[in-house]
């Protein structure tokens, strides 16, 4: 239902889509994202502009900082687990370009053999053979991200927001692609939402490197920069639950 209000110019009215139906498919190396707009909802939610900020940085501090505390037994557990596994250290940690293009060290639970991240940036197919078994595990239900709550709590980043990429690919935006450096990047967007199967589709191309920067990294740019126009404390929250849903209602 579409709904209106009328307001002053203090005030902003921003709407959400609902429900979508995504197909993704590689064709002789070439990558095609077909989107089904199933059904539409529209989200009202009218907060002053400067509020909206500032909601959204408190709820990261609570929500990272409890997420910390809360999480702390299942930290050990993962580390345990990964060290067991194969040898090298818990956490991985990498150069990403975040707020202001600004770099800086984003955290992981550390999810391959080490040394195979000099082997290239992208992962490719579920079954990477760099991955080891814990860290299919880890990253299956996105578990491997849980360390980017301590970039959160330093204020590096935002638990919903444009993924941070790697300086490499941050080279090749437009001046236009170049807006989603003005937020915080987060844990999660709409673009991982959009395409959560986008090792899978690399896997299936003849060229991963050239399908990512040609088509998949456009596309999820472009989905960024719808997010920035209604990056409010209801997509917020929206974003968060989709994420939950996405991740273990499969």
């Amino acid at each position: 239902m579409l709904c209106e209000y009328l307001c002053g110019p203090s005030w902003l009215i921003f709407s959400t889509t609902k429900s979508h139906k995504v197909q993704h498919k590689v064709t002789q190396g070439k990558y095609q994202h077909k989107s089904e707009r199933k059904s539409i909802q529209d989200l009202v939610v009218i907060f002053p502009l400067s509020v909206n900020a500032k909601m959204i940085r408190f709820f990261d501090l609570l929500f990272s900082l409890l997420g910390l505390i809360l999480l702390l037994p299942f930290f050990l557990v993962i580390g345990i687990a990964l060290v067991i596994d194969s040898r090298g250290g818990i956490f991985y940690t990498q150069e990403r370009v975040g707020k202001n293009n600004r770099d800086f060290r984003l955290i992981k639970f550390r999810t391959m053999y080490s040394g195979s991240d000099k082997q290239g940036g992208l992962t490719i197919g579920a079954r990477d053979s760099r991955i080891t078994c814990t860290g299919f595990f880890l990253r299956k239900y996105k578990l491997d991200e849980l360390p980017q709550l301590i970039n959160v709590l330093k204020g590096e980043m935002s638990l919903v927001g444009p993924r941070p990429e790697l300086r490499k690919y941050v080279d090749l935006y437009t001046v236009e692609q170049k807006k989603v450096l003005d937020v915080r990047p987060g844990i999660t967007d709409i673009a991982s939402l959009e395409y959560i199967h986008e090792n899978d589709i690399l896997g299936a191309s003849a060229d991963p490197e050239r399908t990512y920067t040609e088509q998949i990294m456009p596309a999820k740019l472009e989905l960024n920069r719808q997010y920035l126009g209604n990056a409010r404390i209801g997509n917020y929250f929206r974003i968060i639950g989709l994420t939950m849903k996405r991740i273990f209602g499969n």
